[in-house]
């Protein structure tokens, strides 16, 4: 089994910066996927970003170019570093782990920006 608890969340007015991280535990494998995804009220859940152990990053492009993924396979942690925030940022932001055909999520942290 594998545990993600995510921290960082909270509000910021629009135009600011947050960063989130996501603590991985248990057993975790090499050669997996972390990533980001975010559920707005009423929408489904979405993409924002994933980043797979030693590979490229991808992004959304809603969040291509003020988003920035990272990860610290040394800390099983994965980070979020968002800038420009938007008020359509707002949502929960769910961690993510895929490895091989199992997929983890955390419990997810709240983002508000305000206009």
């Amino acid at each position: 089994q594998v545990r993600l608890v995510e921290s960082g969340g909270g509000l910021v007015q629009a135009g600011g910066s947050l960063t989130l991280s996501c603590a991985a535990s248990g057993s975790i494998f090499s050669g997996n996927v972390m990533g980001w995804y975010r559920q707005a009220p009423g929408k489904q859940r979405e993409l924002v970003a994933t980043i797979p152990s030693g590979g490229m990053a991808n992004y959304a492009s809603s969040v291509k170019g003020r988003f920035t993924i990272s990860r610290d396979d040394a800390k099983n942690t994965v980070y979020l570093q968002m800038n420009s925030l938007k008020p359509e940022d707002t949502a929960v932001y769910y961690c993510s782990l895929r490895s091989d055909v199992l997929f983890y999520w955390g419990q997810g942290t709240q983002v508000t920006v305000s206009s």
